[in-house]
């Protein structure tokens, strides 16, 4: 099973080919945790501070006056908010049991509606659906601006859930026990407070809970230590412990597999985001899961399946990195494996994930970042050992993405397919395997005119000699004279890939201008598997970044755009990537947007939930500073360099990254003297921006705009 915190890596957010979506904020330690003494803004890590909240409302007035209060920000807010609360969106749902769940925000239901329907009324162009929970009542009701966070509800009923509710948008949630069939919560049901907990049923009595027990409880990491079994009807504080990492692990985890026939605990150990160990539970005896620690491992029914990042030898076979291997779990457990490659890698292919149905396994790949599908059929029972039948799925369109929305892997071979491309708006398709093909059961309509436009893949090589891909959206009518408005967007890190998606946003708020939007798949990502991805970690961190500027290079020397025309946007990871494009390649754009980022890599492990990154970046407290110096950009920026003009932004509810990064930085290069140096930060909507639509467009608007401007 992929580990339950990957969900929380630094996330591909905001204004990118996606929307984004413990303890509550709490001020960082004090200055004391820092061995430089030399950062005369360590004030605004105080993230709720009289002093520093001063000098962000300061700041918002300053941007929102030179971006906000105009008629064309009016119009590009208004035209990306008539798409996210379009009620011509499709509907994604997730099945439990009979019934079709979704969760729904529009205008009408800001922070949202959690709602169900059943297969027959989905069919429909306007179906019916029953509201189980309103969040904007609850919110009305009990005086709160929650923000919705999912829901686990316990099968095979599905009539009791764990419902998560934010109360800014962070990461940290409250718990609190629902009734479907009663639609309201459960009085005296289980319920946690404010905290990054996790949690899980095993039974209609009993739930594994990880959460903030009090001091110690946490990791250095800011996720749950130790992991505990809860019973119905007694106090959280005599809930039995089921085990207890170490303060410097990522989290601990538990969950209990109520696939019939097939009932197991299991309890989860992340080491780090990459490193992790894996334990069935019996009682009390835990047993290690012996795949390699930078492995996936993934039981299911009489199945595990492996998923390895770096080559494992196996009785004198030795299986290639972004391998899937599949062996009988009785048979490992007992010290017998014998593996059957599903899944092997190659220059141009890798393997993007996978979903069991009741007999199948579906792999989506990736070839040159484009999506592929094929259907495995295990062996029967009685031939365990026997060979896995393959065969493909029919193609998607050119240039395209198709993800696994969802599967019934304890009852059918129902399957639900979403297919996308940069200028084909989205299609929900449902199909069974082996009785009925796919059919177009929900169709996104198109939010601009996609006639205007091609979609070009390109090649460049990096620095070292590397090849890099990158996807060019540009008009069919384009100019290569240099002077086209020209958008990169990219990421580089922590596994994440860049694939086709359509976007109404972008198309409205950049393409339908005239403008050129171009995504660069730079190592650090996980387009060609774990080694793309490696080859971008901690000293060698700065390949990703000569990747970017080697295709901003390309699209210059190609004639799509020029220095002054050409744009930078990321968030996060991606934010950091912004951060050293400023720093280190300035001279290559005219404005960069900087969005939820990292970028104190000195501090950075004392900030929020920073000390979980270090697998990727490494420890600043250590040697690791001698190389992780040369890319962080707070400590490199200088007053005698000429920069871009450049728009940071963040939310001060951000309980992963915070927001004390951009803030320092933007205090830093205003500091220096650098003119068009720009800050805002939002209240709500944690590491995602926007607590709801009119948010999330308001964030996109401002990125779009600033950029638009800055490169006329």
């Amino acid at each position: 099973m992929k580990h339950v915190w990957m969900i929380l890596a630094l996330g591909v957010t905001l204004t990118g080919m996606n929307n984004a979506t413990a303890h509550v904020d709490q001020p960082a330690k004090p200055a004391a945790t820092a061995k430089s003494t030399d950062d005369p803004f360590l004030w605004l890590e105080d993230i709720r501070g009289t002093r520093s909240m001063d000098w962000v409302k300061q700041q918002n007035a300053l941007s929102t006056k030179h971006f906000v209060d105009n008629a064309e920000f009016a119009s590009t807010r208004d035209s990306i908010l008539e798409v996210l609360d379009s009620d011509a969106r499709i509907p994604y749902v997730n099945r439990m049991g009979s019934h079709l769940y979704n969760f729904w925000r529009d205008k009408t239901h800001p922070r949202g509606v959690w709602r169900r329907t059943t297969l027959e009324e989905y069919r429909k162009a306007e179906p019916q659906w029953e509201v189980l929970l309103d969040i904007d009542a609850l919110n009305k009701a009990e005086g709160k601006r929650w923000v919705y966070k999912g829901a686990q509800c316990l099968k095979p009923a599905f009539e009791r859930c764990l419902i998560s509710l934010s109360p800014d948008g962070g990461d940290a949630t409250v718990v609190r026990e629902f009734s479907i069939p009663h639609k309201a919560f459960v009085k005296g049901g289980f319920e946690l407070p404010v905290a990054k907990s996790q949690v899980g049923w095993i039974d209609e009595d009993t739930i594994y809970v990880g959460t903030d027990f009090g001091p110690g409880s946490m990791t250095e990491s800011s996720y749950p230590r130790i992991v505990k079994q809860w019973k119905r009807g007694t106090p959280l504080s005599v809930a039995a412990a089921v085990h207890e990492g170490k303060p410097t692990d990522l989290a601990i985890s538990a969950y209990h597999d109520r696939t019939p026939g097939y009932e197991r605990d299991f309890v989860s150990v992340a080491k780090d985001f990459f490193h992790s160990e894996l334990y069935q539970r019996s009682g009390d005896k835990l047993t290690r899961i012996n795949v390699p620690t930078d492995a996936d491992a993934d039981a299911h029914r009489e199945w595990l399946l492996v998923r390895i990042r770096s080559p494992w030898t196996v009785d004198g076979t030795t299986y290639p990195s972004g391998a899937l291997l599949a062996t009988q779990f009785d048979s490992f457990m007992a010290g017998k494996p014998h593996f059957t490659v599903l899944f092997q890698p190659d220059a141009h292919t890798s393997l993007d994930s996978y979903a069991w149905t009741r007999h199948h396994l579906i792999l989506n790949l990736m070839d040159d970042v484009k999506s592929q599908l094929e259907v495995l059929t295990p062996p029967l029972m009685a031939t365990p050992s026997g060979d896995w039948k393959r065969e493909a799925m029919p193609g998607a369109p050119a240039m395209s993405t198709i993800s696994v929305v969802d599967t019934d892997p304890d009852h059918s071979d129902e399957y639900w397919l979403d297919v996308t491309s940069f200028l084909t708006p989205s299609s929900l398709e449902r199909g069974v395997l082996g009785s009925a093909a796919a059919q177009t059961i929900k169709q996104e309509p198109a939010f601009f005119d996609a006639a205007k436009f091609s979609v070009s893949q390109h090649f460049v090589n990096s620095k070292d000699g590397t090849r890099v891909p990158y996807f060019e959206i540009a008009p069919k009518d384009i100019q290569l004279d240099g002077s086209n408005r020209t958008l990169l967007y990219g990421y580089g890190g922590f596994e994440v890939s860049l694939q086709p998606h359509y976007s109404g946003s972008i198309g409205r708020a950049w393409l339908a201008r005239g403008g050129v939007y171009v995504i660069a798949n730079i190592r650090g990502g996980g387009e060609y598997g774990p080694q793309w991805h490696q080859a971008a970690l901690k000293a060698n961190r700065p390949r990703a970044y000569e990747d970017f500027a080697a295709v901003a290079e390309d699209l210059v020397k190609r004639g799509v755009t020029s220095a002054k025309h050409l744009g930078a946007e990321g968030g996060s990871n991606g934010g950091l990537l912004m951060g050293n494009m400023l720093t280190m390649y300035p001279q290559l754009f005219g404005a960069i947007a900087c969005e939820v980022p990292l970028l104190d890599m000195k501090r950075y492990i004392h900030l929020s939930a920073g000390a979980s990154w270090m697998a990727e970046y490494g420890n600043p407290d250590t040697d690791d500073w001698n190389f992780i110096k040369t890319f962080s950009p707070y400590q490199n920026v200088s007053k005698e360099v000429h920069y871009p003009p450049v728009l940071f932004y963040t939310t001060t509810s951000d309980d992963r990254v915070g927001p004390v990064q951009a803030r320092k930085m933007a205090a830093r290069m205003q500091a220096q003297g650098h003119p068009d140096v720009w800050f805002y930060e939002n209240l709500e909507g944690g590491h995602g921006a926007g607590a709801d639509n009119q948010q999330s467009a308001h964030m996109h608007a401002m990125a779009y705009d600033f950029l638009w401007d800055q490169l006329k």
